[in-house]
C-alpha cells in the first residue's frame, strides 16, 4: 500500500534551497510516479530574487503575498501582488517554455511557480488581477471562491490548468468528492497539486491567538491504494495522483486557501471530472441555497 507520506508534505519537508516547496521540477525532491505537474514556492526578503533556468516546461508565476518583477529572457514584467492570498487575485505571468526566469521583490514576499513539462510554447502573457475570472461555486456551507486565471477559458497554454480556491471558515470545498484519473467520455486524466494556506477568520475576536488548520481527504477510486486524511496549514502540500479527492475542509474559525496545479498525459487540456456516486447528489441540494455572504474575499 502507498504510504500517505508519499503524497503529503508538511511545510518545509519538500524544501530545496532557495525554495520552501520544490516538487515536480527537474531539480526537485523526487516523487515516485509523479510526472506531469510541479510547484515551487519561495519566501523572499527585501531586494532578493530566485531564478529558474530554461527548461522544457511551461510556468506560471503567482504572487502569494507581496509584489514582484519577473525577468523572462531579458524582458521585465511587473506583477501587482496582494497582502495575502485572501485579498483577491494578483497579477500572474505565463512564461511559455524554454524560458529562463528571475523573480525579484523590492519589499519581499512569497511567490509560487506552477509548472508542467510541455512541448508546445505559447507567448508570454500577464493575466492582470482585474482580468481574472472570479467564480463563486457551490452554496450554503459548500460555498467557495475560485480564481480561474490559469484555466483553458482564461489562458492559452499547452498542458497545465491552474487556479486558486478560497473557502470560508466552517465550509467544505472540493466537494462532493470527485476524480479525474481516467481518459474516458466525460473525464480527463490529471495529476493534481494542492498547496495550502490558512488564517484566523476575520470574525474571530481581536487579538485572538490560534493555530489555523484545515483538513484534506483523498481515497481510492479503484484498486490503486491511496488513503489520506490530514491536517493542513500554511505551506503544506498534498499530491493527488489518482482517486477520489474532497472534501478540503476549512475548520470553524479558520479560512482556507489552496492553489491547484493540474496536468496529465491526455490529448486535451480540459478539466472533466466524475463525482463519487455515493455523494454526487449533494450538488442538487445547493439549488435554492444562497452563496455564503462572506464571499467574495478581497476587493
Amino acid at each position: 500500500m502507498q504510504e500517505p507520506q508519499q503524497w503529503v508534505y508538511p511545510s518545509g519537508s519538500a524544501a530545496r534551497e532557495p525554495w520552501q516547496v520544490s516538487l515536480g521540477a527537474s531539480d526537485s525532491l523526487p516523487v515516485t510516479g509523479w510526472a506531469h505537474t510541479g510547484l515551487k514556492v519561495a519566501e523572499l526578503g527585501p531586494d532578493s530574487a530566485v531564478s529558474l533556468p530554461a527548461e522544457s516546461e511551461e510556468r506560471l508565476v503567482i504572487p502569494l503575498s507581496g509584489s514582484f518583477t519577473v525577468t523572462a529572457d531579458g524582458t521585465d514584467y511587473a506583477l501587482r501582488g496582494r497582502t495575502s492570498v485572501f485579498d483577491g487575485p494578483a497579477d500572474v505571468l505565463y512564461s511559455g517554455t524554454d524560458t529562463a526566469l528571475t523573480v525579484w521583490s523590492r519589499d519581499g514576499g512569497r511567490v509560487a511557480v506552477a509548472l508542467a513539462p510541455a512541448s508546445t510554447s505559447y507567448p508570454p502573457r500577464v493575466v492582470k488581477s482585474e482580468e481574472t475570472p472570479v467564480e463563486l461555486r457551490g452554496a450554503g456551507n459548500c460555498s467557495r471562491q475560485v480564481h480561474n486565471f490559469g484555466t483553458p477559458a482564461a489562458l492559452e497554454a499547452d498542458r497545465f490548468i491552474v487556479c486558486e480556491v478560497l473557502t470560508p471558515a466552517g465550509n467544505w470545498s472540493s466537494y462532493p468528492p470527485h476524480k479525474h484519473d481516467e481518459e474516458k467520455d466525460g473525464e480527463t486524466q490529471l495529476e493534481e497539486i494542492y498547496y495550502f494556506e490558512t488564517r484566523i477568520s476575520p470574525q474571530a475576536p481581536a487579538g485572538q491567538a490560534a493555530d489555523p488548520v484545515g483538513y484534506a481527504r483523498v481515497y481510492a477510486s479503484d484498486d490503486r491504494p491511496i488513503d489520506v486524511t490530514t491536517e493542513v496549514r500554511t505551506g503544506d502540500v498534498v499530491l493527488v495522483p489518482y482517486g477520489w479527492h474532497g472534501p478540503a475542509m476549512a475548520a470553524p474559525g479558520y479560512d482556507l486557501y489552496y492553489l491547484n496545479v493540474m496536468a496529465g498525459p491526455g490529448p486535451v487540456r480540459s478539466w472533466l471530472i466524475s463525482d463519487d456516486p455515493q455523494h454526487g447528489w449533494i450538488r442538487g441540494s445547493w439549488e435554492g441555497q444562497a452563496v455564503d455572504p462572506r464571499l467574495p474575499f478581497g476587493s
